[in-house]
């Protein structure tokens, strides 16, 4: 009896499973033409990412002054390897470089329940900037949002003469007041747009690009 109830019911699991199998394959063929149908836009390649940050340089020592007075703190993740970019740049117009930490702004933010919570890392700022120009640096200025994060996280480390802030790009759509002081690229954005930006450091190449879903 066991062997007839297992011989009438296989072929009805064949049959499951070979449609668990049509549905895997179709939402993975579905996948791939979401992907596919979205427009990549290129809006820096590797040299126009190298003149970006060279112009951003000048602005630097142009607004700044002495470079000796200035620190750069890159909010992570992709704005540590800019702002260490930014100071060779900047040592190679200007002969020195300022120094260059690292900012975590993870326990900063007001926006973890809507953007998902994040791994804290590790803020590394080896020197005093009490006194200093401090210059954020990040890779993309959206919402704001971070850079206020940002402002709150640096007055644990000291007390700036002033702060600044450059971005590479700016896409616009602000929610707070806050305004970049060195801007490499302003990109006008539609919400649903994602602007991603790769790097030598973190993705083995760089360039910006405009993602249309």
């Amino acid at each position: 009896m066991d062997r007839k109830e297992h011989e009438c019911k296989s072929p009805q699991l064949h049959s499951r499973q070979r449609t668990t199998r049509s549905v895997e394959v179709l939402f993975i063929a579905h996948c791939s033409l979401l992907i596919e149908m979205a427009k990549v836009v290129e809006i820096l390649d590797t040299q126009e990412v190298r003149r970006t940050l060279t112009r951003l340089a000048s602005q630097v020592i142009e607004r700044t002054g002495s470079v000796s007075g200035a620190v750069l703190l890159g909010v992570r993740t992709r704005g540590v390897p800019l702002a260490h970019r930014l100071a060779s740049h900047i040592e190679a117009l200007e002969g020195r470089s300022p120094q260059v930490g690292a900012l975590d702004i993870t326990f900063y933010r007001d926006d973890l329940d809507r953007i998902g919570a994040r791994t804290p890392d590790k803020t590394e700022i080896p020197f005093d900037i009490t006194g200093k120009i401090a210059i954020l640096v990040d890779d993309v200025i959206y919402s704001g949002r971070t850079v206020r994060a940002a402002l709150n996280a640096v007055q644990e480390y000291g007390r700036p003469d002033s702060i600044m802030l450059a971005v590479l790009v700016d896409r616009g759509h602000r929610e707070l007041p806050i305004h970049p002081d060195f801007t490499g690229r302003t990109l006008p954005t539609a919400k649903k747009e994602i602007v991603k930006v790769y790097l030598q450091e973190t993705d083995d190449r760089d360039g910006v690009e405009l993602i249309e879903p």
